[in-house]
């Protein structure tokens, strides 16, 4: 082991080799395409020979990285299959590791899993909230190989469904409708929106197609926006409490956000829903590839999803 280079240099340089870009490496793993070339580079200087030939905008093997490419590509195969066989007899069996995109994640999963540990007292869900759940684009690459080199078990992404060699079931359309806090009447509601503060979600730029306030007013007939403020928030969760707190409109879900609309934190201003091309599914290896608690996870989720609206309900 001592003659090894650091593991994510190697990890880092073998998504790139067997990609041919660094781009796509970076989408990949979910890092910057800079953090790929810095890895590669340091790892190139711990071998002392060069790994890629840069060209404009492309790069290429050497003879070296060739010849290395398929036994590391197995090995890394090899290792992942061995980690997978140490989680199946760890004393930490019945831990479930999920990602979920934060809003979801905060708003949705939070808020039931007393219901899941009703039904398995054992367990212990470990949820992550990132943004690295949410697909800016189609074929995004994402499949099987990035949950289990993220250590997930079960993941609910936003994004198009285009998921390689997954389990994958749709939860809920993205159908984004005004909301606020309550208090404007429903007269005064499409003027307020032209006057009022409107507050985004910067996690709804991240798309090739876009689903947010300018998409919104021309499903209307509006092609400009007039309001007299326009308000960026990083991510759904922000922006959610900046309207609750009553600083602006905000594009939200009924079905996701329905606690809130049923505790009178929030209103629709006005109800016309924009279906979105993007929906929220849950991803898992499927069948074989998964441990028997994640199986259980990912059906119960699934079996929310008929069940009243309401968080409390037993």
């Amino acid at each position: 082991m001592s003659r090894l280079p650091p593991l994510i240099a190697l990890s880092y340089f073998e998504v790139a080799a067997r990609t041919k870009s660094f781009a796509k490496a970076a989408k990949e793993l979910n890092v910057t395409p800079a953090a790929i070339s810095h890895q590669v580079k340091a790892l190139e200087e711990y071998l002392g020979v060069e790994l890629f030939v840069r060209h404009h905008r492309r790069v290429s093997l050497t003879p070296a990285a060739r010849a290395a490419l398929p036994e590391l590509h197995e090995g890394f195969q090899v290792l992942a299959n061995a980690v997978d066989k140490i989680r199946l007899y760890s004393e930490e069996r019945k831990v479930i590791t999920v990602c979920a995109e934060p809003l979801f994640a905060t708003k949705w999963i939070v808020p039931r899993l007393h219901r899941f540990y009703a039904q398995f007292p054992d367990a212990e869900v470990r949820l992550q909230a990132s943004l690295h759940s949410v697909d800016s684009c189609r074929d995004s690459g994402f499949g099987v190989s990035q949950l289990k080199r993220a250590g997930i078990d079960v993941s609910v992404r936003l994004g198009y469904g285009d998921y390689e060699d997954l389990e994958l079931h749709r939860m809920m359309h993205l159908d984004l409708v005004p909301m606020c806090k309550p208090g404007l009447s429903s007269e005064a509601a499409f003027m307020a929106l032209n006057s009022d503060t409107l507050l985004c979600d910067r996690t709804l730029a991240r798309f090739e197609d876009l689903c947010g306030w300018r998409e919104w007013f021309r499903q209307q007939g509006q092609e400009e926006l007039n309001a007299c403020k326009v308000l960026q928030f990083g991510n759904g969760l922000l922006a959610l409490e900046a309207a609750i707190s009553g600083q602006g409109v905000v594009l939200g879900s009924k079905e996701l956000l329905s606690t809130e609309l049923e505790a009178g934190k929030l209103e629709v201003l006005v109800d016309r829903p924009m279906r979105c091309a993007q929906a929220y599914y849950v991803v898992s290896p499927g069948l074989n590839r998964e441990r028997a608690i994640a199986g259980e996870f990912r059906d119960w989720l699934l079996g929310e999803m008929n069940l009243p609206s309401s968080y409390g309900s037993e």
